[in-house]
């Protein structure tokens, strides 16, 4: 596509940030091969769009972009401030950040306008709702998935970058065009807050929104609580459909920011009067079984998960699979053959004791985890962390759920970045001692996640149920001087006692 039409193609959608093209008077029309946003990746045919971020400007690396073969570069410094362009055109927008997914996505034809996109958002939950609904959906027709802990199309897996749960946004717009080029009906979309507040998103056309509940989250990045709930709440304002659980008690502001939309609101639940009611929910060894009210219609569904919070995910993605016009009964059918989700109540051993690689890592994940692995007559054992450089008001609370909920707990790293260890775990530490814990008996502070690990095995006896929490899916960790290959469950098992299974 010549730069020019894509320009124009991005303007007709957001002219407040990408401006008049009319008036970018360029020289040279290149032939835009690709859109990106990291100068790393700019290779030839690219357009280098240079944004300024909290730490870096993408303008100063516009001269390394040009080198790696980007045909033009598009800011929103003035011209005379950009340096090492070599004669590729340079054309200023009045907002980067917010042009760049535009540009991305009319690269593609703006492909979400040819898919049912379905948005799902939420503190908790939200990477397993969106692997059970693209399951549903699947099973019907073919579906995309981008999520936290995978990228699928179908049956095939494709990429998955860092730790991001919602990729940049041209790395958004290419998978939708490969699913919509695929001849895919749905693409489910996991959308952090991230997402939404740094305009990763900007550019997707959602049909339906599902939320699966909200707690404080994030905090250092959104400032307060009611910012942190108003950027996923552009989900439910963008979408023609939400779907909300009635049992949040943060249901209310997506409920009115939907409304103010001019969004159907369905919601499900136990309450009464929800459209998807979650009448019985019973708990045999490895599954849940769920009787529900499915808009309508009574259905009976398996689905081989524990934890009763998965009742309600489920119940969201059954919901929504309906709306999109998946028989109930075929619905609930489909879940008795989900295969899981990687890091999501992962079963690793069950004998000597029983260990579970969970990605729990926000104070109420981590109760809802420990209160659903807990068996009459076992101890339960918890591995926890809390991340460096993230909402440091969490650390307390996250070392008060892991004394609370299990006998003993092990506080260990977590991604500490740039921040020490050791003062991450003290502020674990002061909220595991504020709920009765005594260190050395109820909990223990090992700053190696590995030798945590060991260490939870040599305290854990015959029965009990181990957690490690926090990890789940991810496949790095980050420490201030160096970022490691890292599989959780592929590290659970290796530390296994002789005989384990």
């Amino acid at each position: 596509m010549r730069l020019s039409t894509l320009l124009a193609a991005a303007s007709a959608r957001a002219a407040d940030a990408v401006g008049d093209v009319r008036a970018a008077g360029l020289a040279r029309d290149p032939e835009v091969t690709a859109v990106v946003q990291d100068h790393g990746r700019a290779t030839p045919g690219a357009l280098f769009v240079a944004r300024r971020g909290a730490r870096f400007d993408g303008h100063a690396f516009a001269a390394a972009a040009v080198a790696g073969g980007a045909v033009a570069v598009v800011g929103d410094a003035p011209a005379e401030r950009v340096a090492g362009l070599g004669g590729v055109p340079y054309v200023r927008v009045p907002d980067a950040k917010r042009a760049l997914p535009h540009l991305a996505a009319a690269l593609h034809g703006y492909p979400s306008e040819r898919l049912r996109v379905v948005g799902v958002t939420g503190t908790d939950g939200k990477t397993t709702t969106s692997f059970l609904l693209a399951h549903v959906l699947g099973a019907r027709r073919e579906t995309g998935l981008m999520s936290t802990a995978a990228v699928r199309l179908g049956g095939e897996e494709l990429g998955l970058e860092g730790h991001f749960t919602t990729p940049e946004a041209p790395e958004v717009q290419a998978f939708l065009a490969r699913c919509a080029a695929s001849g895919a009906t749905h693409a489910v979309l996991e959308s952090s807050s991230h997402g939404f507040s740094q305009h990763r998103l900007d550019a997707v056309a959602y049909a339906v929104g599902v939320v699966t509940n909200v707690s404080p989250e994030h905090l250092d990045h959104h400032g307060t609580f009611a910012a942190y709930v108003d950027a996923k709440a552009t989900l439910v304002r963008r979408a023609a459909t939400a779907v909300l659980n009635r049992d949040d008690a943060g249901l209310d502001a997506f409920a009115a920011a939907a409304g103010e939309a001019g969004a159907r609101v369905v919601t499900y639940g136990q309450s009464p009067g929800v459209d998807a009611r979650l009448l019985r929910v019973a708990e045999p060894r490895g599954a849940l079984e769920l009787t529900l009210d499915l808009l309508g219609e009574r259905v009976v569904a398996r689905l081989p998960m524990v934890g009763r919070y998965n009742a309600w995910n489920a119940a969201a993605a059954l919901a929504t699979a309906v709306l999109e016009g998946v028989p109930a009964d075929a619905a609930a059918a489909a879940l008795a053959s989900f295969p899981g989700v990687p890091g999501r109540m992962q079963v690793i051993a069950t004998t000597p004791f029983t260990v579970i690689v969970d990605f729990a890592h926000t104070p109420p994940a981590l109760a809802k985890a420990l209160a659903a692995v807990r068996r009459p007559g076992a101890r339960t054992l918890v591995v926890v962390g809390s991340a460096g450089e993230r909402d440091p008001g969490k650390r307390a609370p996250l070392g008060e759920a892991a004394v609370r909920g299990a006998d003993v707990a092990v506080l260990t790293e977590e991604d500490s970045r740039s921040e020490d260890v050791s003062a991450i775990l003290a502020a674990m530490a002061r909220g595991a001692e504020a709920a009765g814990g005594v260190r050395g008996e109820t909990f223990h502070l090992e700053p190696d996640r590995r030798e945590a690990i060991a260490l939870a095995y040599r305290l854990a006896r015959p029965g009990d149920v181990v957690v490690l929490a926090g990890k789940g899916h991810e496949r790095t960790l980050e420490r201030a001087d160096e970022t490691v290959p890292w599989d959780e469950a592929a590290t659970a098992r290796e530390l296994l006692p002789p005989g384990a299974a």
